[in-house]
């Protein structure tokens, strides 16, 4: 079957191939037979709305804690805190960060897709999740617009418009304070923000998607220098996060990162974040 698409890919123009990519993407989304499903999702039970396969592949069963969470709720992730889920999904993630900073928390989620945003709005109802709010952006280095690519799993488009193109709203992380493969540019515009030193969790894509915008997984450490910040990082089928070594192989295929503030680095007046 692969090797029938680039055949396919090779004989038609790129426009026609993304055009009727979204057309099936299209059809596959009116015949889904949508129903909402209940699961604890690390220790929360959530009801959640299902309106494609691909969130039924990844939302359909129980889910243990998430490594991320559990590392993150030993320090800065407390009830009151305020946190951002970016690049949001469907708001499962960011209904179980809400369940942990509890009503006196807020969770902002940030979601450039607007099927994506559709059903994280309806989660959000179906669990009267009254501290998450959901914001139809996507995140940058500077505020303004962004082009995006219209997959159900979206990105900022690469260029090659393979999966259609649409603009978005584009919002810097110092926006929000005062909201894939991005992950330099989204730090980019989060000076600001980063100053009052927030423990911070970061998909690192690297070798799928990372490099196309100019990033690194260099560019991506130097945002959390060592003097103020703890390294974790997690290999992406892995569940356990082990202190950040230079040379460790993990950094050459997508990971996780946990960078947690250091407290003697934290500002006299500073909270939760």
């Amino acid at each position: 079957m692969g090797a029938l698409k680039t055949q396919i890919k090779q004989i038609l123009s790129l426009r026609l191939w993304a055009k009727l990519r979204l057309l099936r993407q299209y059809y596959m989304l009116q015949r889904y037979p949508r129903r909402s499903t209940r699961h604890i999702y690390g220790a929360v039970p959530l009801t959640v709305f299902l309106a494609d396969p691909l969130a039924e592949g990844w939302y359909d069963r129980d889910w243990p804690e998430l490594p991320e969470i559990a590392l993150l709720a030993q320090h800065n992730l407390k009830p009151g805190a305020r946190v951002f889920d970016l690049g949001a999904h469907q708001a499962v993630v960011a209904l179980m960060l809400a369940h942990r900073v509890e009503p006196s928390g807020m969770v902002v989620a940030v979601e450039a897709n607007a099927h994506n945003v559709a059903i994280a709005n309806k989660n959000r109802e179906l669990n009267h999740a009254e501290n998450l709010r959901i914001v139809h952006a996507a995140v940058a280095d500077a505020s303004g617009s962004l082009v995006f690519n219209r997959g159900l799993d979206g990105q900022v488009d690469s260029g090659t418009g393979e999966w259609g193109r649409t603009v978005v709203d584009a919002l810097t992380i110092d926006d929000l304070t005062r909201v894939e493969g991005y992950e330099s540019k989204a730090l980019a515009g989060a000076s600001e923000s980063l100053s009052g030193r927030p423990d911070c969790f970061v998909e690192v894509h690297v070798g799928c998607g990372l490099e196309q915008f100019g990033g690194s997984v260099e560019t991506v450490l130097s945002y959390f220098p060592t003097d103020d910040y703890e390294l974790l990082i997690c290999p992406e089928k892995d569940t356990e996060f082990v202190p950040l070594c230079a040379g460790s192989p993990i950094l050459e295929d997508r990971f996780f990162l946990v960078a947690l503030a250091r407290r003697c680095c934290l500002p006299a007046a500073g909270g939760n974040s």
